[in-house]
């Protein structure tokens, strides 16, 4: 009895490292073309602000742990970074020290078509953009790290708030209707 308990668990272990293997069937040469072309759509998964007040905030609503609110659904939060236009929609938990008066939209998103793009590999084979938009003026620096197997960190320095960054994936940018008319 002892031995069968064994291989029923042996069996179980080994299905659910099989299924966490297949998860993300992303090829290199898919991200490092996207990453040669540079043009590509990181899309947010998760929000990771830095500052602690904000994560005891939402540790203090009851029933609701913090990581669940800070998970991002939908493909709704993105960086879109092409050749002539870097689009960025990504939400803000954080303290903004100069908001302007009557806004209440306090996330990140902007438009920007004079930008400047920093490509460098790390020793670990990783892709690191470093993404200056000029015609914006509260956010300084967008720095992507992008992983071999597509999985990517987002981090935004801004000159009136606090740093966050983000966890997600980048893939190929979509196609609109005025590409395809070209």
């Amino acid at each position: 009895m002892k031995n069968f308990l064994k291989i029923i668990s042996i069996f179980i272990l080994f299905l659910s490292f099989q299924s966490c293997t297949a998860q993300n069937p992303v090829v290199s040469q898919d991200i490092n073309a996207l990453v040669s072309s540079e043009e590509f759509t990181f899309h947010a998964q998760k929000a990771n602000p830095m500052s602690y007040d904000v994560i005891n905030a939402l540790n203090s609503i009851p029933n609701n742990p913090s990581t669940r609110i800070l998970q991002l659904d939908g493909d709704g939060y993105v960086i879109e970074i092409k050749k002539d236009k870097l689009e960025v929609v990504l939400p803000y938990f954080g303290r903004a020290f100069n908001s302007t008066y009557g806004s209440s939209d306090n996330s990140y998103r902007f438009t920007s078509k004079d930008y400047t793009i920093t490509k460098s590999q790390s020793k670990k084979g990783n892709w690191i953009f470093k993404i200056n938009p000029n015609d914006v003026k509260n956010v300084s620096d967008i720095y992507i790290e992008i992983y071999k197997n597509g999985k990517a960190l987002t981090s935004i320095r801004s000159n009136d708030r606090q740093p966050i960054s983000y966890d997600g994936y980048i893939s190929e940018n979509e196609k609109t209707k005025e590409n395809e008319k070209l």
